[in-house]
């Protein structure tokens, strides 16, 4: 059995608290640093997985909450928006999220990231998403991620 107190996580926590939600946050046994690892562990389809993704937009923090259905379109998705999307590096992750890769969560993060949701999400009736922690994810909705990241709603693919 895997531990299931991590700072992070606490963080997570309380900022879905603050919120009024209180999902159960499950703990898997093994690190699930991806949309397949994830959906697999759960036995769900791999589009109702809500990756976390940090780019770096003209050189600021932008989260991407997308489906493990598909990868974002970079180029794309950075002309819609008007400027350059570019891979953000571990230390702008940790920076901007307090987070690591494989385990960002669309909340608890030390100041607000300009966030866009994938439309593609309002496809599922549930979609889980990492909780801090690459070992955690946590049941949530397309409305509720809306609600709780103040995000746009974007397609991220063309």
């Amino acid at each position: 059995m895997v531990n299931t107190e991590h700072p992070a996580v606490d963080l997570v926590r309380s900022a879905l608290g603050r919120h009024g939600l209180h999902p159960e946050v499950r703990w898997f046994d093994e690190a699930a640093t991806t949309a397949q690892a994830a959906a697999k562990a759960l036995g769900i389809e791999i589009g109702a997985i809500a990756n976390s993704l940090i780019f770096t937009l003209d050189g600021e923090p932008l989260l991407v909450l997308t489906s493990g259905a598909h990868r974002v379109d970079a180029a794309w998705l950075g002309e819609q928006l008007g400027g350059t999307i570019g891979r953000a590096s571990k230390e702008t992750v940790k920076q901007a999220t307090g987070q690591v890769i494989g385990g960002v969560a669309p909340v608890g993060h030390p100041s607000p990231v300009r966030t866009l949701v994938d439309v593609a999400l309002a496809g599922y009736p549930v979609v889980w998403a990492a909780a801090g922690h690459a070992h955690t994810v946590f049941p949530t909705t397309f409305d509720e991620l809306m609600r709780i990241t103040g995000g746009r709603a974007t397609a991220v693919v063309p």
